[in-house]
C-alpha cells in the first residue's frame, strides 16, 4: 500500500489541500492532526483536491465530509476538486449514510412492575439453573452407588482435611466462648431466683440441639463453604474444568461429590466437638459466678439431659453439610471469566449457605416439635 501525504498551500485567503496516494482508516491520524492546527481565521476559502488520491476507503471519506462540514458551518467556503469516479462514489455513499442516522432514544424508565417482573424472572432461572445442578449431582451420586471402586477415597480423606480437621480449632474455640457467653447473661437471671442448678438444663438442651449445629454450620459456611467457591471459580477462570471435560473426565466425580462427601461426614463430628467445648464453656461460668461444681454440672447434665438433644444435633449435620457444599461448588460454578466474579460468587455463597441452613434448623426444629421429640 503506498503511502498518503498531504500538501499544504495557502494563498490570500485561500487554503489548498492536496490529497495523494491512498486514504485509509491506517493514514488519518496524521492528517486529521495536521488539518486541527491549521488557523482558520484569516481563511474565507477552503480547497480540497483529491486529484491525485488513488484510493479512498469509508473511514476517510468520513474524515473528509467532516472537514466539509464543520468549516462550511464556520461561513468558509468550501470546494472538493476530484476526477475519480469510485472517490466520489465512496464519498457521495458516506453522505447518503450519514443523512439516514437517527439519533439513538433514551430509555424510558423502568416501570416498577418492570422491575418486579426482571427480578422475579432472574431469580426464577437461577432456580432452574440450581435445579438442573442438582439434577447432575444426584445422576453422579447414583453412579458412585454403582460400585465400591468408585468412590474416591483419597479425594475425599483430603477434603475431610482441608474442611473438617483443620477447622477444629476455630470451632472449639468459637462453641467455648458461646457456651461461655450464654451462660454468662443466664447466670444473672437465675441468681435472681436462686435457681442456679437449671443453668445445666437450659445449656444442655440449647447447645445440643440448637447452637452446637448451627454455630458449627455458619463457621463451615464461612470457611469451607466459601473455599469451595474460591478453588471452582478459579479453576472454571483459568479452563481447567474445561480440559477436564476434553479429557473425559466428570467435574462433578472428580471435583463436586468429594468435596460434597467430606463434608457429610465431618460435619457431625465437628458438632460433636462443638457440643463438647459449649458445655465446658457454661460449665466454667457455672463454677465461677454460680458456685456449681464440675461434678454436681455433670451429675445434673447426665440426669436432666436425655440422649436425644444430642442425636438430634448431630442428625442435622449431614443435611447442613450438604446444604454448604452444594450452594458453595455451585456458586463455583457459576464464576464468570473474570476475578471480580469470583468475589461476587463467594459473597452470594456465604450468605445463600446461612440463610439455607437457617431455613432447613427452623424446618427440623418445627418437625421434631410436632413429632414430640
Amino acid at each position: 500500500m503506498s503511502n498518503s501525504t498531504l500538501k499544504l498551500t495557502q494563498t490570500d485567503g485561500t487554503l489548498k489541500l492536496d490529497f495523494s496516494g491512498e486514504l485509509t482508516l491506517f493514514t488519518l491520524t496524521t492528517h486529521q492532526e495536521t488539518v486541527e492546527s491549521i488557523p482558520f481565521s484569516n481563511k474565507s476559502k477552503l480547497e480540497i483536491n483529491l486529484e491525485k488520491l488513488t484510493y479512498l476507503d469509508t473511514a476517510a471519506a468520513i474524515f473528509l465530509d467532516n472537514i466539509y462540514n464543520s468549516f462550511s458551518k464556520k461561513g468558509v467556503e468550501v470546494s472538493l476538486i476530484a476526477n475519480n469516479q469510485d472517490i466520489l462514489d465512496t464519498l457521495e455513499l458516506v453522505k447518503s449514510k450519514k443523512g439516514m442516522h437517527k439519533p439513538i432514544k433514551h430509555k424510558k424508565d423502568i416501570t416498577p412492575i418492570e422491575s418486579i417482573g426482571k427480578y422475579v424472572y432472574k431469580h426464577f432461572v437461577g432456580f432452574l439453573s440450581f435445579i438442573t445442578f442438582l439434577g447432575e449431582l444426584f445422576a453422579t451420586k447414583m453412579h458412585y452407588l454403582k460400585s465400591f471402586k468408585n468412590f474416591r477415597f483419597k479425594e475425599i480423606a483430603f477434603e475431610i482435611n482441608e474442611s473438617g480437621i483443620k477447622a477444629i480449632g476455630i470451632i472449639a474455640l468459637t462453641s467455648f466462648l458461646i457456651g461461655l457467653v450464654i451462660a454468662y447473661q443466664s447466670a444473672f437471671q437465675l441468681k435472681i431466683y436462686g435457681a442456679n442448678i437449671f443453668i445445666v438444663d437450659m445449656l444442655g438442651i440449647s447447645i445440643l440441639r440448637e447452637l452446637a449445629p448451627l454455630i458449627t454450620a455458619i463457621v463451615i459456611a464461612g470457611r469451607s463453604g466459601s473455599a469451595f467457591t474460591a478453588q471452582i471459580g478459579a479453576m472454571k477462570i483459568t479452563e481447567e474444568l474445561d480440559a477436564m471435560r476434553t479429557m473425559g473426565f466428570s467435574p462433578h466425580k472428580f471435583l463436586v461429590l468429594p468435596r460434597i462427601l467430606a463434608l457429610m461426614i465431618v460435619m457431625p463430628i465437628l458438632i460433636f466437638i462443638a457440643d463438647i467445648m459449649g458445655i465446658i464453656g457454661g460449665m466454667v461460668v457455672a463454677n465461677l459466678d454460680l458456685g456449681i461444681s464440675s461434678e454436681l454440672f455433670l451429675d445434673r447434665f447426665n440426669e436432666v439431659i436425655a440422649a436425644k438433644h444430642f442425636f438430634i444435633g448431630i442428625v442435622k449435620g449431614p443435611f447442613f453439610a450438604f446444604l454448604i457444599a452444594t450452594i458453595g461448588i455451585y456458586r463455583g460454578l457459576m464464576v464468570k471469566n473474570d476475578t471480580q466474579s469470583i468475589g461476587f460468587n463467594t459473597t452470594k455463597s456465604v450468605v445463600e449457605s446461612i440463610f439455607a441452613v437457617i431455613v432447613c434448623d427452623a424446618i427440623f426444629s418445627i418437625m421434631f416439635t410436632n413429632l414430640g421429640i
